[in-house]
């Protein structure tokens, strides 16, 4: 990855790939009649400053691929930020990135567009994915002016969707792990929980099919269903 990202930023200041800008990269695509054992997901995490969107700042993105209902490892995105202004004092011992980190991560606005194109508009995955959601808008916007809506699925709400009797003992993303007994390697580290994140949705997959669901629409109606019955229970 770090070795694309290098030859992609230098093609795009020699002008090899154009004029690069944020109208020019992939339109978003909608859940449609795209099968889940074909079609391309993205499983995204990202690592902050904090945990609020209106304060605090991305500084590293993790994601994979999924294609063809399997994990692709040559298909993924995992870079730090170059944003050495920030103060990660009250974070770095969560996540790991300090300041030489942050001074020496990519320029910002390169690995902005390189994740647009890498995405390739394809439908996005993440746990508590709403919290990803708005530090990635929020950054695309501050940093590219890009405000295309991508299509975002949770994965906390894809689990028990499928799984609604599973005995976790607890909603978050390590309970999940231990129930279907995966290994998550590091912790809070973007790459690493989008690769664990990325397994337990190969595991909602499988039960989909299995379920008779074939395409992505129907995933996504599944878990909009899913939903208006848990809000439905908690009012």
């Amino acid at each position: 990855m770090l070795q694309q990202i290098k030859q992609w930023i230098a093609r795009r200041r020699a002008g090899i790939t154009g004029n690069i800008a944020p109208e020019n990269t992939p339109k978003p695509k909608t859940p449609g009649d795209q099968l889940l054992t074909e079609c391309r997901l993205i499983v995204l995490d990202l690592e902050t400053t904090g945990l609020h969107p209106g304060k605090d700042e991305v500084i590293a993105v993790g994601a994979v691929a999924i294609s063809v209902g399997a994990i692709d490892l040559s298909d993924q995105f995992d870079l730090v930020l170059r944003r050495p202004e920030l103060d990660i004092t009250q974070t770095v011992l969560i996540h790991g990135i300090g300041p030489e980190a942050l001074t020496q991560g990519h320029e910002t606005e390169d690995a902005l567009l390189f994740l647009l194109e890498w995405m390739n508009g394809d439908p996005i995955l993440a746990y508590h994915s709403a919290f990803d959601q708005k530090f990635l808008e929020k950054t695309l916007k501050a940093e590219l002016g890009y405000t295309q809506n991508h299509t975002w699925m949770d994965v906390a709400d894809v689990l028990p969707a499928f799984f609604p009797d599973a005995k976790t003992g607890g909603k978050g993303l390590d309970h999940w792990a231990d129930y279907f007994g995966l290994e998550v390697s590091a912790r809070h580290h973007a790459a690493s929980d989008a690769l664990a994140t990325a397994e337990l949705t190969l595991i909602a997959l499988n039960k989909a099919r299995k379920e008779g669901l074939k395409t992505l629409r129907e995933l996504h109606d599944k878990l909009r269903y899913h939903r208006r019955l848990r809000n439905i229970h908690h009012n």
